[in-house]
């Protein structure tokens, strides 16, 4: 069982309405895109909101350091995979996000097996929003014009600069921690 506290429920809820989202992107209705747009837009809304509130109420949990980092990335995997099915995403779009986020995911593990804490960096965050916006966009636009060609090249882009900044930055702060022996706050591009 997790601690209740309302961040948690927050993540809990995220990742529930994970298959809800795939349900509705995958539909045939005529409110089809509509309905996943709105349950996307929430589900990331709940991101905005609990790690806001668990820091105000100071109440950060290991469950929600654990598992909203994992919510956050079923949703952004499952949208994507989803978009890829319907024909809205070219395939190797989505291989670029998904093996960024599964690259920093093995070196946030890493780095904390080293007793490195990652907090978040304005790059990450900027990512994590050009996602979010993108792929709402690609939900609720069937068409794609240049615009939100422009917005999805623009992502992919951020998003390959976030894990390399990510990833030489880490490494360089890791190499710095294990000189000092003691653990580090270090400030690499991740949201989570």
């Amino acid at each position: 069982m997790f601690p209740v506290t309302l961040p948690n429920l927050l993540t809990v809820a995220r990742i529930m309405l994970v298959p809800a989202l795939v349900v509705a992107l995958l539909g045939n209705s005529s409110s089809s895109d509509v309905v996943a747009a709105v349950i996307f837009a929430l589900a990331s809304l709940t991101d905005l909101l609990d790690g806001w509130i668990a820091r105000a109420r100071a109440s950060v949990t290991t469950f929600g350091k654990l598992m909203d980092p994992l919510a956050d990335k079923l949703l952004v995997v499952a949208a994507l995979v989803s978009l890829v099915s319907l024909g809205r995403l070219p395939a190797w779009v989505a291989m670029v996000i998904i093996a960024r986020e599964l690259a920093v995911t093995v070196l946030r593990l890493s780095a904390s097996q080293a007793g490195v804490v990652i907090a978040a960096s304005p790059l990450g965050k900027i990512k994590t929003a050009m996602q979010i916006a993108t792929l709402l966009t690609l939900i609720a636009v069937h068409s794609q014009p240049l615009a939100v060609q422009l917005l999805l090249y623009l992502t992919v882009a951020v998003t390959v600069i976030s894990g390399l900044d990510y990833f030489f930055g880490l490494r360089r702060r890791l190499s710095e921690a294990g000189s000092q022996g003691e653990p580090q706050l270090v400030e690499p591009a991740e949201s989570h």
